[in-house]
């Protein structure tokens, strides 16, 4: 098993010997917090290291907002690995997928069906170099506000966490409501981080709670970001509550 070192001390001191890869890992805490934030720590490491992303960032309105926090935290341009990202844009409106243009497609993935395909197709876009395949998905528990499809898509939730192809995965999902049924990615995951934030000031915090196969460390730190920068994250979790959440609970 191959090991990631993010390049940012703060993280980095935590895992002295690397995230292992390939594994799964969720960003798990209160809405609003951060999560995507130190998963674009991650990311920004797997491309400078030669690898590949799927983004499924289910909160976010368009690949844009991804663009922007990534060269906000780790100041990369997601324009010079444009051949090596792809990016699944949740649309609860559509019965299945877009056609892809530039790497880019729709996709109703609170369909587990759907998701599969969708995943398939993204992985199959992007090169399999270096560190290998990154697929990251945040905001997993918005799909659960579907009353027909939200027990479905957990169990393929969990199966994907338990997905025996060579791929890294990242997750990360807010507990503040299905608390439940995030209790039980929590369990099914290789890596588990915990996360929250305060208000005043606006701090965020974090934990690793466990890896597997590798030592780490179990002390809640500050993470450094600025106040700015967590409040644009609370901003997109205010979008994702006032309209994705309305759509999707009507499927």
């Amino acid at each position: 098993m191959n090991r990631l070192y993010t390049e940012q001390a703060w993280f980095d001191r935590l895992l002295p010997e690397g995230l292992p890869i390939p594994s799964v890992t969720l960003l798990s805490g209160p809405g609003g917090s951060g999560k995507p934030l130190i998963g674009n720590v991650i990311v920004s490491a797997w491309l400078r290291q030669g690898g590949s992303v799927v983004f499924m960032s289910l909160q976010y309105p368009d690949h844009s907002f991804i663009a922007a926090g990534l060269k906000n935290i780790a100041h990369l341009d997601l324009d010079e690995f444009k051949e090596r990202v792809a990016f699944i844009e949740l649309d609860a409106t559509i019965d299945t997928m877009t056609e892809p243009e530039d790497r880019r497609f729709k996709a109703n993935v609170v369909k587990p069906e759907v998701w599969e395909t969708a995943v398939t197709q993204a992985v199959n876009m992007v090169p399999n170099e270096g560190p290998g395949i990154l697929i990251f998905v945040s905001a997993l528990n918005l799909l659960l506000f579907s009353p027909t499809y939200g027990a479905a898509i957990l169990e393929t939730m969990k199966a994907t966490m338990q997905d025996e192809r060579p791929f890294t995965y990242l997750f990360s999902a807010s507990t503040t409501a299905k608390a439940e049924e995030i209790a039980k990615l929590e369990t099914a995951v290789d890596n588990l981080i915990m996360t929250h934030s305060t208000k005043k000031p606006f701090q965020l915090y974090m934990q690793i709670e466990r890896i597997k196969d590798a030592p780490f460390l179990s002390e809640e730190i500050l993470v450094p970001f600025s106040a700015n920068l967590l409040t644009g994250v609370k901003e997109i979790a205010d979008h994702s509550r006032k309209r994705v959440i309305p759509l999707v609970s009507k499927l």
